[in-house]
Parts: C-alpha cells; sequence; structure tokens
C-alpha cells in the first residue's frame, strides 16, 4: 500500500477526493486509523486536554509530543504522519522553530510538522521550508492563543477578519505550507479560502468546502468526558466496534455525508 504523501493530497484536491483525518496518541489507535482508511493522522497538541486533562493546549511541552509521535509512527504503514510544534516551540523565532521541528521529524517520527498563525509566522514557514521541513499551517481558532481570542470562538465572523483569513492563507501558501487546517471559522469563508489556494485545506468546524476533514478522535468516539463541540461527531452511536465507527467516520468524509450544517457555523 502506497504512503500517503504531502504530493497525494495535493492529487486528491485536483481530483476533488475528500481527504480524511483524525488525531491519535498512541500505537493502537494509530493501527486502527490506519487500517481504516484515514489519510492524514495528526498528534494534535489537543493531547494536553484529552490526554493530560489540561483545560487548554498550553502546558503541552514539546518532549510530550515527541513521545506520543514516536507511538503513533509505529502504528502506521500509509497515512501521512503530522505533529503538532507546542506552544512556546516556534513562536521566539525560526532559529528556536527549527530545533523543536527537528525533535519532531528526526526523534518523534513526523513527516509534516503543524504551527499555528497567519502573517507572523509567514517568516518561519518558509525558514522550515527552505530547508527541507514540511510545514501544515493552521488558521481560525487556534488554541494556543485561547486566551488572546477570549475563548474557543469562531473566527473569521465580519468582514475585517475574514479578509485577514483569507490574506494569511495565500501568504502562508506563498512560505511554502503545504496544507492548511482551517478551524471553526463559517463554512462560506473556508469555501472561499479552498477555492483561492493550490494546497490542500483540512476543515475542523469549518463547513463542508474544505478539502478534508479532521475530528479530535476522543470527540469522534465519544470517549472525552468533557462536552464536545458543536462541530464534531460520535461516530460510536449505533457502531458495533471502534473499527466500524472510524470506518463510518472514513466514508462519510469521502462521500459528503459529514459535516453537515448542523456540525458548521454561519
Amino acid at each position: 500500500m502506497k504512503r500517503v504523501t504531502l504530493s497525494t493530497l495535493r492529487d486528491m484536491k485536483q481530483a476533488g477526493e475528500k481527504i480524511a483525518c483524525l488525531t491519535a496518541y498512541d500505537y493502537s489507535f494509530a493501527s486502527l486509523l490506519d487500517r481504516g482508511g484515514v489519510d492524514l493522522v495528526m498528534v494534535g497538541d489537543s493531547l494536553g486536554m484529552v490526554i493530560q486533562g489540561h483545560d487548554s493546549t498550553l502546558p503541552v511541552k514539546t518532549a510530550h509530543v515527541v513521545y506520543h509521535t514516536q507511538c503513533v509512527a509505529r502504528g502506521l504503514s500509509r497515512a501521512l504522519l503530522v505533529a503538532d510544534m507546542p506552544f512556546m516551540s516556534y513562536q521566539q523565532g525560526a532559529e528556536r522553530a527549527i530545533v523543536a521541528a527537528g525533535r519532531l521529524m528526526q526523534d518523534g517520527g513526523a513527516q509534516v510538522v503543524k504551527l499555528e498563525g497567519g502573517e507572523p509566522m509567514a517568516d518561519t514557514v518558509r525558514f522550515l521550508t527552505e530547508r527541507g521541513i514540511p510545514v501544515c499551517a493552521h488558521l481560525g481558532l487556534t488554541p494556543q492563543s485561547v486566551h488572546q481570542l477570549g475563548g474557543y470562538r469562531v473566527q473569521g465572523r465580519d468582514a475585517p477578519s475574514a479578509d485577514r483569513l483569507q490574506r494569511d492563507a495565500r501568504l502562508l501558501e506563498q512560505a511554502g505550507a503545504g496544507l492548511i487546517v482551517l478551524e471553526a471559522v463559517p463554512a462560506t469563508l473556508a469555501k472561499s479560502i479552498t477555492a483561492a489556494l493550490s494546497i490542500p485545506t483540512i476543515g475542523i468546524g469549518a463547513g463542508a468546502g474544505t478539502d478534508g476533514q479532521i475530528l479530535v478522535l476522543q470527540d469522534m468516539l465519544g470517549l472525552y468526558p468533557r462536552p464536545s463541540p458543536k462541530f464534531s461527531k460520535n461516530f460510536m452511536d449505533g457502531a458495533g466496534s471502534l473499527e466500524q465507527a472510524i470506518s463510518q467516520y472514513v466514508s462519510a468524509v469521502k462521500e459528503r455525508r459529514f459535516p453537515g450544517p448542523e456540525h458548521s457555523f454561519s
């Protein structure tokens, strides 16, 4: 079975084939996702909440992501592996960012690293990609900026902020980002951004118009003990096994049945 790469994802975008993505944090679940046909597996800093029990992603350290990425990497033979760069591992400048990214790839086994932010991060994205480190950007609701944003709020609902997100997406693509996660933005805006870019977009709470979808695994399986966000769906409902729930999620994304209007923002 051929390994999924950034080139694969670009080809899928060109062909109009939806990209199914999920988070994972250990070998066992990674193996299930890989066998279930998930195209991209992300070791998100969401591990700070769903694994460590924190109220935000901010306490997560690079060493934590490296460890969980190592575990996930052992379970994957097909899916592309993306690892989050934690809070303060890249905001202090490109030189610090490349050290953290190097650890995630060399020690953790990540194939792509993800960082949050728009125009202020463009130079860092360029610095990393020019040195052979593939980057996934992240716009919209950026959880590492939760205190600055005033909570987990939908972004891009007014014209100035929507224009800024459009501009940021173009700048990040020009800087070399290989794909962009759009989180908690209005569906029409996410669709417009997706159409304007040649690189794939992965939505989470961004409507059905993105090139792919991602959910936090614990939300998708109904395992997280706290309330899940509006844009999530529990695929264990009616499923007889974890394998079936994962398969149903992949099928729902590929066949454009998820997300529905009830999982999106206007």
